[in-house]
């Protein structure tokens, strides 16, 4: 199952790549919900980097650390967990910057393993996201046109 969001930015990818590689001075003003955020091994949008951040959804407390997999900068990153059995579950999360007019498209997802039956019995969980994720694409888009 792949959760996505898309949202069109009045910006350049460069400005959407520099909010990235400054997430410790924007982690926690992108969303409400975000807690914590901290680069753990290296900085910054480049592939091995390593980062931890912490996150409430649906009432629960979310701990990640993550390492960035794949980066073409301006356009693309990806990031994993660090934890192979977390990994199983959750093989990868993704932001997409595509220009489109005058500005971008940033699309993300999450991409998570599970079948039917999961999906259906964690639903509640899913739609969180779901929403968290909308709220993150419209308030990156509110914070970046500011700029």
């Amino acid at each position: 199952m792949i959760l996505r969001d898309s949202t069109w930015i009045r910006a350049d990818p460069e400005q959407v790549f520099d909010f990235f590689e400054h997430m410790e001075r924007h982690y926690l003003r992108w969303h409400p919900d975000h807690l914590s955020f901290e680069w753990l091994s290296g900085r910054g949008v480049r592939e091995g980097v390593v980062f931890g951040f912490v996150e409430q959804i649906a009432g629960k407390t979310l701990r990640k650390k993550v390492a960035f997999t794949r980066v073409d900068p301006g356009r693309y990153m990806e990031f994993a967990p660090t934890s192979r059995l977390l990994r199983l579950l959750l093989p990868r999360l993704l932001f997409r910057v595509e220009p489109e007019g005058e500005g971008v498209r940033f699309d993300a997802e999450i991409h998570v393993r599970t079948g039917p039956i999961g999906a259906r019995l964690n639903r509640k969980e899913f739609d969180a996201v779901r929403v968290h994720m909308a709220e993150e694409g419209q308030n990156l888009k509110a914070l970046l046109e500011r700029l």
